[in-house]
């Protein structure tokens, strides 16, 4: 039966491996995605752009309430004759565009002492990382309003080296006057990735208006790259302290499990507010809007980025979002303004976290998970430490290892008593066997063996659980810090991404996960084991290779932390098994603790401690 169980295991192992190398992979499109065409460029002060197209009376004055009807947003492009104005200073260069008055991308261009882009669009690439490159909209824009939306052609009223204000009249009766400011370099209560705008409507007629629900686009979020799985790819919001994240798969169709929970694919999905602020964003970049005051909505789209790829092609997904603001109805000749400021760039935590500048836990962004205060520890932690050494892998690695070392009283404790436990286990053997069929007795005799021996049968989970958070939440960290984006360290160009250095015929070879793999065979070798069913120990050695397949495609920053977690541990554990540990004395002295327990259960107990040797 053991052999036949151990078969069964090991043809699991290789179907995963076969699930994890040989299923289909989705391709990359032929050629490469055009973000559209190339728009004539006026920089601050100069000609304004052509007079603005007044939409007709057979235009409608009031925009729709939620999105279009369709299974996904498509990729939509400046129309002809757009022109865009730049705005920039030393960390972003926003574009705006007067095809609907917006911000149509933000290109992140900031650079190191050595001149090199921090964020570049591509691996050793010299062009910048832009921002809503490929869009149902642009930002700002305002969402299925006829007239007003990205398809209606601002005037360009004015601008300067950091602002630009666009102005459209719908039929006559409303002026739409769009004023945007870039936030300067530095600043105590600013940052500049920082946007500001504001967008006035005012009543011409001498009739009110009717009340107006008005969305602004957030802008689409599309995957890292090419091999980017875009498990990342959300909306979010934040109600007082409450933060929610909508992920990209939400609106995609699931068979379920077993048909449990199945569901077809929604167009949209509608998160109700007050809300704090709404942000689209993906594993290491966010759009971050904060109204002056709340949005009362916010909507949830897909977007199909390349028309060339089939509908059920996932990777061809980017997700967009919309924040729904309230107009109440203008009297004759009034006017309101709504307002917020826009964060387009990095998902730096140092820099989200700032309270002079983002009062409204934007930090939260991250979205770091249940564990998200350990997580925010370490990331600051990490971060100090890199500014002392200047490398994102060494970092990690110190940062691992000073965890490591704060926690050794505790793992000290969970080992030698998982190691006094492990020498329990002739003894409690032989309990099972006497008491089988009693189970009530069985357990009143194993307790009393532990009281006897002074262990607590506890006393190995409870240091453990106090490292836990710490652990989880660093692993969680590690997977959408934006500094680690095209870090090296070692053989690994990208420490966000896998380390691929060669294919073996398909098989991709990472060195990171096979050493990761190594140190937990290793550490299953050199750890004391309480069980001594044999099926159970060949399942636990099998263990290590199944969790190495599952972690095969973590980035190289994740497996760098496995790897020196686990090397420490084996070092840990290899001293702890040197350490002798003597047993506590029983009621008659230490030499006859186990004979003094097997009496205390009945003389038809097998005594299984060894005989001491005579000299």
């Amino acid at each position: 039966m053991d052999k036949k169980n151990f078969t069964i295991g090991a043809l699991l192992l290789i179907a995963a491996f076969a699930v994890l190398f040989l299923a289909p992979r989705p391709a990359p499109p032929a050629t490469a995605p055009t973000t559209g065409e190339r728009l004539p460029v006026v920089t601050p002060g100069g000609s304004p752009g052509s007079p603005a197209a007044i939409p007709g009376p057979g235009q409608p004055a009031m925009p729709s309430q939620g999105p279009v009807n369709a299974a996904f947003a498509a990729v939509n492009i400046d129309g002809a004759g757009a022109t865009v104005t730049v705005l920039a200073n030393d960390y972003v260069e926003a574009r705006f565009t007067n095809s609907g008055g917006a911000l149509r991308e933000v290109a992140l261009i900031k650079r190191d002492d050595k001149k090199r882009l921090i964020y570049p669009e591509r691996l050793g690439g010299d062009e910048p990382f832009v921002f809503n490159a490929l869009h149902a909209d642009p930002m700002l824009a305002i969402v299925d309003f006829p007239g007003l939306d990205r398809n209606a052609r601002y005037e360009r009223v004015s601008s300067t080296s950091n602002e630009v204000v666009y102005r459209a009249v719908l039929e006559g009766q409303l002026v739409v006057t769009r004023r945007y400011s870039l936030a300067p370099n530095e600043g105590e209560t600013t940052d500049p990735y920082e946007i500001r705008h504001e967008t006035t409507f005012r009543n011409l007629s001498t009739q009110p208006t009717l009340p107006m629900r008005v969305a602004f686009s957030l802008g689409t979020a599309a995957p890292s790259n090419r091999d980017d799985p875009a498990l990342q790819l959300a909306t979010g919001y934040a109600k007082a302290d409450e933060q929610e994240f909508i992920l990209r798969s939400k609106l995609e169709a699931s068979s379920g499990f077993l048909g449990i929970g199945a569901r077809g694919s929604s167009p949209y999905l509608t998160s109700a507010g007050p809300l704090d602020w709404t942000s689209v964003k993906n594993q290491f970049f966010a759009s971050i809007l904060t109204g002056d005051g709340p949005a009362s909505a916010l909507i949830t789209r897909r977007v199909k980025l390349f028309t060339a790829l089939p509908d059920d092609h996932q990777g061809d997904y980017g997700i967009t979002g919309s924040a729904q603001f309230d107009v109440n109805a203008l009297g004759a000749r009034e006017e309101t303004k709504l307002g917020g400021t826009l964060y387009v760039g990095p998902k730096e935590y140092r820099r989200l976290a700032d309270p002079k500048v983002f009062k409204l836990n934007q930090d939260k962004v991250m979205d770091f998970g249940f564990f998200k205060f350990f997580s925010q520890i370490l990331l600051t932690l990490m971060t100090w430490i890199h500014g002392g050494v200047g490398n994102w892998g060494v970092a990690i690695v110190l940062t691992t290892l000073l965890l490591k070392t704060i926690f050794i009283p505790f793992t000290l404790a969970a080992s030698r008593s998982a190691k006094r436990m492990a020498k329990l286990q002739p003894e409690m053997q032989a309990l099972r066997e006497k008491y089988k069929d009693n189970p009530q007795k069985q357990q009143q005799a194993t307790m009393e063996l532990f009281k006897s021996r002074k262990i607590n049968p506890v006393g190995g989970c409870l240091p453990i659980l106090l490292t836990i958070p710490f652990f989880i939440g660093f692993f969680q960290m590690l997977q959408s810090a934006a500094e680690l984006r095209f870090s090296p360290f070692l053989w690994a160009v990208d420490l966000s991404a896998v380390d691929t250095i060669f294919y073996l015929w398909i098989i991709p070879i990472r060195p990171m996960p096979l050493l990761m793999g190594a140190t937990m065979v290793m550490q299953m070798r050199v750890t004391p084991s309480p069980s001594v069913d044999n099926m159970q120990m060949k399942m636990m050695k099998f263990m290590p290779y199944i969790f190495m397949v599952f972690c095969y495609s973590f980035s190289s920053a994740l497996s760098l932390y496995s790897f020196t977690n686990g090397l420490f541990t084996i070092g840990q554990q290899l001293v702890i098994n040197k350490m002798k540990d003597p047993e506590p004395a029983g009621p008659q002295g230490a030499g006859t603790a186990a004979a003094t327990t097997v009496a205390a259960f009945g003389k038809g107990m097998k005594n299984v401690t060894p005989k001491k040797k005579k000299k």
